[in-house]
Order: C-alpha cells, then sequence, then structure tokens
C-alpha cells in the first residue's frame, strides 16, 4: 500500500495571485525576488551564503517552472539544467485570507468561505470588552502593546515594563490573530499559556483565527529573544479535513511542527513538535521512515515565515530555502516503491516586499517519489487539489474536496 509526506515549506510563495490587489500584494513573489536579490548580490551575506540562488534539487523537481507559469518570468538561476525529477505546477487559494490557517486547511480539504474576523490597524487595536474580560478572567495586572506590531519589535519596545509590571505584551497584525508574548522564567510559561487558552475563547465571538503564544527569554542587558515554545491556539476546521478521514479509515497519521496547532489537535494522530526547520525536516524523515503502509506524514516547516519572511531578511532566507534543498536527497533516500512527496507552501512572504506581513500568492505544488511521471500537472484552481491527490494515492475518496492530479 502507498504512503505519503506532505511538506509546507510555511511562506514559499511564488507570486502571481490574481487577487493580490485585494491584499495590497500586487506584484509580491517571495521566491522570484529572493532569486533576483540574490543574482544582484543583496543576498550575500558574510558568514551566510554568497551568490546567486542555490537550489538544484528543487529546480529538478519543477520549481522554476512553476514559478515561470505563475509569473511569467523564469526567476534568475532556477531554470532546469537537465531532466526533471518530479511533476511540478501551481496552486491558487481561493481561502478567504492570507494567513496559515487559510492555507494548510484548503490544503487540507477545506477551504475557507466565512470571514475571518481582524484588529484595526488603531491604538488600542482590541475590544475594550475583549480586554477587560482577559484582564479579569486571567487576573492580570493589564497588558501592553495593544496594537499592530512585529513581534521582535515588540518585545524590544515592552520586555521591560513587562519585566517590572508582570502585564503580558499583547498585539496583533493584518492576520486573523492575538499574539500573546510574555517572559518564560518571570511570567512562567504554563502561565502564558493558560492566558492564551482564555484568550481563544474569548475570541470566538470576534471570529479570530488564532491566538499565538510567544515566549521569549533575556535581559535588558543581553537582549531578548523568542524561544521554540510558540504555541497556537487555533480554531477548528469547520469540517472535515484528509486528518480526520484519514483517521476514520484507520490509518496512521504523523504531524510535525505547528500542524497539530493549525488543526486544533483534532485527527492529527502521533503529534512532534522539534524547534527549527532542520529539527522538524528530520522528524518528518524519520517518521516517514517507519511508517506502515498507507500513512500520513504532514509537516510544516515555520523558519521560512517566522524568521525570515517577517523580519524581511532575504539573506536568511535565501539560506534557509538552500539549507533545505541540500536535504532533498536525504527525503527521497526514506522512500519506499509507492511513496510520494508533496512540497508545497500556505501563502507568501516576500521579505523584499513594504511591511511585515504575509503577501497573497500562489503556490508551488512539487511532487515526487520512485513512481511519479515527472512533467507538468499544470495550475491547480485550488489548494485543496494537494489534499485531494494525497487522498487518492492512498486509496481514498476525497469527496468531491478538490481534484486530485493522481
Amino acid at each position: 500500500m502507498a504512503r505519503a509526506l506532505l511538506i509546507v515549506l510555511d511562506s514559499v510563495g511564488i507570486g502571481g495571485a490574481e487577487d493580490a490587489d485585494s491584499y495590497g500584494d500586487v506584484g509580491a513573489d517571495t521566491v522570484g525576488h529572493i532569486a533576483e536579490a540574490c543574482a544582484e548580490g543583496r543576498g550575500d551575506q558574510s558568514g551566510l551564503r554568497q551568490g546567486p540562488l542555490h537550489l538544484p534539487h528543487m529546480t529538478a523537481l519543477g520549481l522554476g517552472l512553476a514559478c515561470e507559469a505563475s509569473t511569467g518570468r523564469m526567476p534568475p538561476n532556477l531554470a532546469p539544467a537537465g531532466s526533471l525529477k518530479g511533476a511540478w505546477g501551481y496552486g491558487v487559494e481561493t481561502s478567504k485570507g492570507k494567513d496559515t490557517p487559510s492555507g494548510h486547511w484548503e490544503i487540507a480539504g477545506v477551504p475557507v468561505t466565512f470571514d475571518w474576523g481582524y484588529f484595526p490597524n488603531t491604538v488600542p487595536a482590541f475590544p475594550e470588552k475583549l480586554t477587560r474580560a482577559l484582564i479579569e478572567r486571567a487576573q492580570l495586572p493589564g497588558i501592553l502593546g495593544d496594537k499592530h506590531a512585529s513581534g521582535t519589535a515588540i518585545i524590544e519596545e515592552f520586555a521591560i515594563e513587562h519585566l517590572k509590571t508582570g502585564k503580558p505584551i499583547c498585539y496583533t497584525s493584518v492576520d486573523s490573530v492575538l499574539q500573546i508574548a510574555a517572559h518564560e522564567q518571570t511570567f512562567g510559561l504554563e502561565r502564558l499559556y493558560e492566558v492564551c487558552r482564555i484568550a481563544r475563547e474569548l475570541c470566538d465571538e470576534y471570529k479570530i483565527g488564532r491566538v499565538i503564544a510567544r515566549p521569549f527569554q533575556g535581559t535588558p542587558e543581553t537582549g531578548f529573544k523568542r524561544t521554540g515554545n510558540r504555541k497556537d491556539f487555533a480554531t477548528p476546521p469547520p469540517s472535515d479535513t484528509i486528518l480526520d478521514t484519514l483517521t476514520k479509515a484507520g490509518r496512521a497519521v504523523v504531524t510535525v511542527g505547528k500542524i497539530g496547532d493549525i488543526f486544533a489537535h483534532r485527527s492529527t494522530g502521533k503529534e512532534v513538535k522539534p524547534n527549527g526547520n532542520d529539527a522538524c525536516l528530520s522528524a518528518a524523515i524519520d517518521a516517514m521512515k517507519a511508517l506502515p503502509d498507507g500513512g500520513f506524514v504532514f509537516a510544516n516547516l515555520v523558519d521560512f515565515d517566522s524568521e525570515f519572511g517577517h523580519r524581511r531578511d532575504i539573506p536568511g532566507y535565501a539560506a534557509a530555502l538552500e539549507a533545505f534543498d541540500r536535504r532533498v536527497p536525504e527525503i527521497e533516500a526514506a522512500l519506499q516503491v509507492g511513496d510520494i512527496v508533496i512540497i508545497t507552501a500556505d501563502h507568501g512572504n516576500d521579505p523584499s516586499w513594504q511591511g511585515t506581513d504575509h503577501t497573497r500568492e500562489h503556490v508551488p505544488i512539487l511532487c515526487f517519489g520512485p513512481g511519479v511521471k515527472p512533467g507538468s500537472i499544470g495550475r491547480r484552481e485550488s489548494f485543496a487539489d494537494i489534499g485531494a491527490s494525497v487522498l487518492v494515492h492512498l486509496g481514498l475518496n476525497p469527496g468531491g474536496k478538490g481534484s486530485s492530479w493522481i
């Protein structure tokens, strides 16, 4: 029986979304602009990386061709040099929003057809009713922030006051999210999680997709840095995803990284949550090696988004892409006859773009494995085609959610 591995390169978009104007993102192109920056020397950083973007394995799988099909132009140094090793195409998001739940849920067969709630770009950003209830129920001395902000910048702005007062730092963005940052030691990690659980319940009234715990460590002398103990408290998908279908069919499911959080821990099987791209990819490869016939591994690699996209770090993003590409042969070595791997993304986060938020883009779809025929799978009119293809490959009926290319 077949097995499947689905890897989401968080925010690795390839431009071209037709509705980008509705999001202020016309012209955004995460991979294309990184490749151009590297070709021009703007992706160089001493001790990190130098020169043109070097992604030989993903290029051989069709990444450059997917970029060209999406935007009409081939990014520098991403044209395939020889025969292709995989099926390639690109996906069009139909969900409302350009955030993590929208992209992942649609990949898993449940496009978001309703409007998420958002907090306005004002100070304060949160409704007084919500703030008052959070303070009272969580027994807080108050909150800090209460505005749209970059996660790293707002910690720098309020960390010292947070340490003095015990007030958590609360902020939001253009996404449907309430983020709460607090010091792991002085505030306490478990207390932060509990405050987020209370906020999650309070945010349901406002149709907010996620409440995110953002713990950090450090001192005024050493500086402050976020830790790997982030935790997302998401509202559950409104209907069954491919994870539900697989679980009901008795199939083995392993979810890696923040997948469990994104799907509110529903039908997410064995959850593995290491810190960082490399550790998550290693966990996914190990899970694949041990996976029984008919099983499914679903992994998210979040560093592209959280460490480099939001921080508008072109060299860092390029280096992360190259680090992943170097490990593609390890993925291939873990495969058995009948297995497939699908590499895709959930949205864009162009590090050359204005602001610090996600960008509305198409996503690459790269499919490979021992029995996969190389070539174009074309434009996929919904991310749901990815989930449908996983189910068909595993011998299950997608139930009309998406159109399989398999």
